[in-house]
């Protein structure tokens, strides 16, 4: 049966095909839909686990016990799981384990472009990497196929556009596949003795999956009709602007395998291509590999390490004219990001920045409270740091910093990886005040569920984490919580909370206005005689208001009436639809 798919939903029906049994993946743009789709599935077992490096481990216990088993992640993600990636290399598998990695070219949803095939490399583990959505179901079933063959993990590194553009797929039939588990010391337990005679082992599988490389159908040779007198080799979305800008005009050696890579293969086309561009996205990892085995190619001084290509830029860079695509000449105006009308996180933030407090941020929707008029922000750096980070800037400040410096950090990262900045904080008892955005859910990558909601990927109950409890329980005596619609409650908490010398923690909590289940109330609308023009509700941020004529409106379709912006103004010109 053949279906229109993008290429996440139909990499998780490859992993489905394949037989996988267990998925754990924390939900990570571009990569979350893998694990969405493969939800969908009856027959086999998928989590959220609280971070990357839980989910590698949980999958890795599968493995072990003998089920296929796989775990998915943006490339960020993937810093957070190198810790038993690396060890995972050295004891192999039981059954097949594939790791999904999806890099962001042109930081769409992310804070680097990491180029997730120096991880491969680095920890001697082989990488796929399809170009397609077709590509992505059948290098599925050859990444367990050879993470079996070879006793090792494997990766399929897929990108922004591959994951999310759609093209046809074939689909195919499930095929279930149990390994025994038997009790093997000497290749699971890496103590240093035992890993000392694993790593010879790590050293002979590269080289006969470098062989494998070299014959691989995964890896192809396209010929041209001769048109251009030179090749091109590539892999993954550069492989499709480089066939839409020359199509059967040029030679092209399209690698699947990307990691190890092939020698002798590359060798033989470019002694026939002559000439040979490599067209890659980010890194010159085969460019480098190209020099380094004394293949003379033409790389990253024609095209750029920044970015995503295009079908533009490629053609651009031959000085060949870019094909007509709909549209592409239609001005679309500019929309600023920000948070949502309603957005609980507002009210929080406009706190903090009316009291001129310096704010450590972290990774969510709620960054997006460092845009204007708000600006609340002074730092954003990975998911977690900003805990971590304030107990080292209080500690760096002392008494300059402690009672003016607090961080803040959603509930679902706060499970991540903000909770054991907490400890740290409780441990060596610095004078520091975290906030903890509680909007009850995963908000930034589409609502999925965490450890603090109280369900399931699936949507069934499960265990809920209460955080004031969890907070109590590591050593932190003052937790507050606050609806941060109420702005006077929020003021006054903060400024009692930083007075203390102590640790402490502020819950925020009000459900995100975009879950289901939130009703909105009726809009909001400005008593034109009321309002006296003082533009004071424009610093709210909120994109229902606007100011026009001399006062203050609100776009009625976008407005949830949540009723902030009538507790701000001084002169009560906000007022219900129904009054």
């Amino acid at each position: 049966m053949k279906e229109l798919m993008i290429g996440n939903a139909a990499l998780a029906r490859g992993i489905y095909e394949a037989g996988c049994a267990v998925i754990s993946s924390y939900p990570g743009t571009p990569s979350t839909e893998i694990t969405e789709e493969f939800a969908k599935f009856s027959d086999a077992y998928c989590e959220w686990a609280p971070n990357e490096k839980v989910a590698m481990e949980a999958a890795f216990g599968a493995s072990l016990r003998g089920k296929r088993s796989a775990c998915c992640m943006k490339h960020v993600g993937l810093n957070v799981a190198a810790d038993p990636l690396f060890t995972m290399s050295y004891t192999g598998v039981n059954a097949g384990m594939v790791i999904c990695v999806a890099d962001d070219p042109g930081m769409h949803s992310s804070q680097n472009e990491q180029d997730s095939r120096h991880y491969a490399i680095a920890s001697k583990v082989p990488m796929l990497e399809p170009a397609d959505s077709q590509e992505a179901l059948d290098f599925a079933k050859i990444a367990f196929a050879l993470s079996e063959q070879f006793d090792t993990p494997v990766f399929i590194k897929m990108c922004t556009r591959v994951a999310h553009s759609q093209s046809i797929v074939e689909k195919g039939e499930r095929t279930e596949v149990t390994k025994e588990y038997v009790k093997n010391p000497q290749k699971y337990i890496m103590a240093p003795a035992n890993a000392i005679r694993r790593h010879p082992l790590v050293e002979e599988r590269t080289k006969k999956l470098t062989e494998y490389a070299e014959t691989s159908p995964l890896n192809r040779v396209e010929e041209g009709d001769g048109t251009y007198d030179f090749g091109i080799i590539t892999s993954s979305t550069s492989y499709q602007y480089v066939k839409e800008v020359f199509g059967d005009k040029v030679s092209v050696l399209k690698l699947g395998m990307v990691n190890p890579l092939p020698v002798q293969l590359i060798k033989d086309f470019a002694a026939k291509a002559g000439k040979v561009y490599v067209i890659e996205e980010l890194d010159p990892i085969i460019e480098t590999h190209c020099k380094v085995n004394g293949v003379d190619v033409i790389g990253k001084e024609k095209f750029s390490l920044l970015g995503e290509y295009s079908q533009k830029t490629i053609a651009a860079a031959f000085d060949l004219p870019a094909k007509e695509s709909v549209g592409t000449d239609t001005a679309v105006p500019v929309r600023p990001p920000m948070m949502c009308a309603g957005c609980p996180h507002r009210g929080m933030y406009y706190v903090l920045a009316k009291n001129k407090i310096t704010v450590l941020g972290d990774i969510g929707c709620y960054t997006l409270g460092s845009m204007p008029p708000l600006n609340a922000l002074d730092m954003t750096l990975c998911m977690g740091a900003s805990v971590s980070g304030l107990h080292g800037y209080n500690k760096a400040g002392g008494s300059e910093t402690e009672n003016k410096t607090v961080c803040v950090i959603g509930d679902s990262t706060f499970m991540h990886s903000g909770v054991t900045g907490l400890i740290n904080i409780a441990y060596n008892q610095s004078n520091s005040t975290v906030i903890i955005l509680d909007n009850s859910i995963t908000g930034m990558t589409g609502h999925q569920q965490n450890p603090t909601t109280g369900y399931n990927i699936k949507g069934d109950p499960a265990g809920k984490v209460n955080l004031e409890a969890l907070c109590h329980s590591i050593g932190i005596s003052s937790v507050r919580v606050v609806d941060p619609y109420n702005l006077e409650e929020c003021e006054r908490v903060v400024k009692e909370e930083l007075a203390k010398n102590e640790p402490s923690v502020i819950i925020s909590r009000r459900p995100c206005v975009l879950l289901k289940y939130v009703k909105p109330k009726k809009p909001l609308k400005v008593n034109t005689e009321k309002c006296r023009g003082c533009k004071r509700c424009m610093k709210f941020g909120c994109p229902a208001i606007s100011f026009r004529d001399g006062h203050a409106v609100v776009d009625n379709t976008l407005c949830i009436g949540c009723g902030v912006c009538a507790g701000l103004c001084p002169f009560d010109a906000f007022e219900s639809e129904g009054e």
